[in-house]
């Protein structure tokens, strides 16, 4: 079962009446937000400010079975409700299928195919949700499917543990992030697996620009 108590946190993505959730945090620094306060008394605040927003990191959590995970807030476009998905016949079983989101064809990844991951509690799929990622960072027009997309989080870098993953320098993990929550009056860190979504889907992104550029007519 979902975590509700998840859902009250005060970032939470909220959905448009397009029915499309655009990903909005009321914390997101904006460029004023990281320029040095030339009011401040002579700067020394103002330099503290700027070194906490340094220091912060905002990302997307979402849920994939019963664990959680997040990516960076700035790998990602926009989240939607889950659409119909063309499959695509003699693909991994990771690549979903396409969908046509607003005229673009976007692949559609299933991160926990990707990932693995096998749960005893089972999502309807037309429940889950499709982070389509900024094409900024990508090659291609990704998105990747999950059960449920949380909030948008700020934390401190100094909650996220990266030796617990020293696994190589292919490690798909950037870290753990220590969520502090409340349980019945009890302060409980909640554990969230960090990916690099980039260096995730580096194969898959690489084939599916190639096959791309193949289809293209010469010119």
């Amino acid at each position: 079962m979902r975590r509700a108590h998840h859902m009250t946190e005060e970032n939470v993505i909220t959905a448009p009446p397009s029915g499309s959730m655009n990903i909005q945090s009321s914390t997101a620094p904006g460029p004023s937000a990281l320029a040095p306060d030339r009011r401040a008394n002579k700067g020394r605040g103002s330099e503290a400010a700027v070194q906490g927003k340094i220091d912060d990191i905002q990302v997307v959590e979402f849920l994939l079975g019963d664990e959680h995970f997040a990516l960076d807030l700035f790998e990602v476009r926009e989240v939607v409700e889950y659409t119909r998905i063309t499959h695509l016949p003699d693909t991994p079983s990771h690549i979903k299928g396409i969908i046509d989101l607003r005229g673009e064809i976007t692949t559609i990844i299933d991160l926990k195919q990707q990932l693995h991951i096998h749960t005893a509690s089972q999502v309807e799929e037309s429940s889950s949700r499709i982070i389509v990622l900024d094409d900024r960072i990508t090659k291609s027009k990704i998105g990747i499917m999950v059960d449920d997309v949380l909030s948008v989080s700020t934390f401190s870098r100094k909650d996220v543990d990266t030796t617990a993953t020293a696994t190589g320098e292919q490690s798909n993990i950037i870290g753990i992030i220590r969520k502090k929550t409340h349980i019945k009056d009890k302060e409980v860190n909640d554990l969230i697996i960090w990916i690099d979504v980039q260096r995730l889907l580096k194969d898959v992104d690489e084939k599916l620009y190639e096959a791309q550029q193949e289809s293209l007519p010469d010119r």
